[in-house]
């Protein structure tokens, strides 16, 4: 059996370690449409591989994904996280888990996981095919599949497509005329650019807080950083994943509300400050930070309400206490751009999870192609949870089920 993988990154490798393992006697073989293997894993996590997250309930894994929680659901409870790191261990890899669930190597390098992965495909005698892009697939009548390279025609009885997913629509034409439906791509995983707010100014301050996009359901919480541009850090992420396809048709431009005190009612903070008038009656407003917000923060929080930080906390009047309660409890900013986060080039869109099978990645259009990682229409919030798609997709796709 001569199975063709076509893609050379995370998903493409473990396919056709799937295979292999799966299948012995197949004839494996990797195309690489560039010169490099492995692009993405080398650079994720600045170099260190986020190659999971320490998520071990399936069900709770899948909610990490805005586009095919209900499609992983059911791959998960075949293949997930335990099974990631079982893997990488039997292949000479132990992980580690950081406080933030987010795993990665031990050597803090992504090289010990491109070497596991490439050093197994040559024990098991993967043939690695670079710069061979496939230009076409084409059914030949018989049940295998004929490859147009461009320069020549390869035949091939089973395919695994792991080409990743691509900003641009007219890449993933040879798919559709393949059979199968595209979602149109748009970004996922990127900052709010906001060019007119001066809380960028803050550049570097760290605060933990619920962030929400105004008009959407679009609602989430964890840290918030402050950069030169304007919003990033895990819920800015994480937003901007979930709300991907609305903010792309609002053109990114938006208001975001942000609560920084990590959801707390307005009432909730009024009461604080009541209940703890004794202690921080008598000190200056400068110094009477009760949620222990950054330093500079909080002073720029009171210069934004209009609260002098050289009055003592018990002279504050009323409409300036009110202001400064709106502002921790609902903050309000216009965002009108965005900017990719780091190394995290993540697309929504690609192929429609209806017309493929959860349990064998099998296309249910072209019975003998399987997908695999973000050619499908997945993507996760950042955190390993993409890299744990690609592996996912790539081992069931590799059985060759169905």
């Amino acid at each position: 059996m001569r199975v063709a993988i076509i893609g050379g990154g995370a998903a493409g490798f473990f396919a056709a370690l799937s295979v292999r393992e799966h299948h012995p006697a197949a004839v494996v073989t990797l195309y690489e449409k560039s010169d490099k293997l492995l692009s993405k894993v080398r650079i994720s996590g600045g170099g260190r591989c986020n190659v999971t997250h320490h998520c071990l309930e399936p069900r709770k894994l899948a909610k990490n994904y805005p586009r095919g929680e209900q499609f992983l659901r059911k791959a998960f409870d075949r293949f997930a996280v335990r099974q990631t790191i079982a893997w990488f261990l039997d292949h000479g890899v132990e992980l580690k888990t950081e406080t933030d669930g987010r795993m990665f190597p031990v050597t803090d390098s992504s090289a010990t996981i491109i070497d596991a992965l490439q050093g197994t495909a040559q024990r098991m005698g993967i043939r690695i095919a670079l710069q061979s892009g496939v230009k076409a697939i084409e059914p030949n009548g018989d049940g295998a599949f004929l490859l147009r390279m461009g320069t020549e025609d390869l035949l091939a009885d089973r395919v695994i497509i792991t080409t990743g997913g691509h900003p641009n629509p007219t890449s993933y034409k040879w798919l559709a005329d393949l059979g199968h439906t595209i979602v149109a791509p748009v970004p996922s995983l990127f900052t709010f650019n906001m060019p007119g707010e001066v809380i960028r100014e803050l550049m570097g301050v760290v605060v933990p807080a619920r962030v929400r996009i105004t008009g959407s359901d679009v609602e989430c919480t964890g840290p918030v950083l402050i950069t030169h541009w304007g919003l990033s850090g895990p819920a800015v992420l994480r937003a901007s994943a979930f709300g991907a396809r609305s903010l792309h048709d609002l053109d990114y431009r938006f208001n975001a509300q942000v609560n920084w005190l990590e959801g707390a009612s307005e009432e909730t903070v009024r009461q604080t400050f009541a209940e703890q008038a004794d202690l921080l009656d008598r000190k200056l407003v400068e110094n009477a930070n009760y949620f222990r917000l950054p330093k500079r923060f909080w002073a720029y929080l009171l210069h934004k309400a209009g609260v002098p930080s050289e009055k003592h906390w018990g002279a504050i009047g009323k409409k300036e206490r009110n202001r400064l309660i709106d502002l921790l409890t609902n903050d309000r900013y216009a965002v009108a751009g965005k900017t990719t986060f780091k190394e995290e080039f993540v697309t929504a869109g690609g192929i429609a999870l209806e017309e493929v099978d959860p349990l064998t990645m099998q296309s249910r259009k072209v019975p003998g192609v399987h997908f695999a990682g973000e050619v499908l229409d997945i993507d996760g919030v950042t955190g390993g949870f993409n890299f744990q798609a690609a592996w996912t997709t790539g081992f069931l796709a590799g059985k060759l089920d169905g």
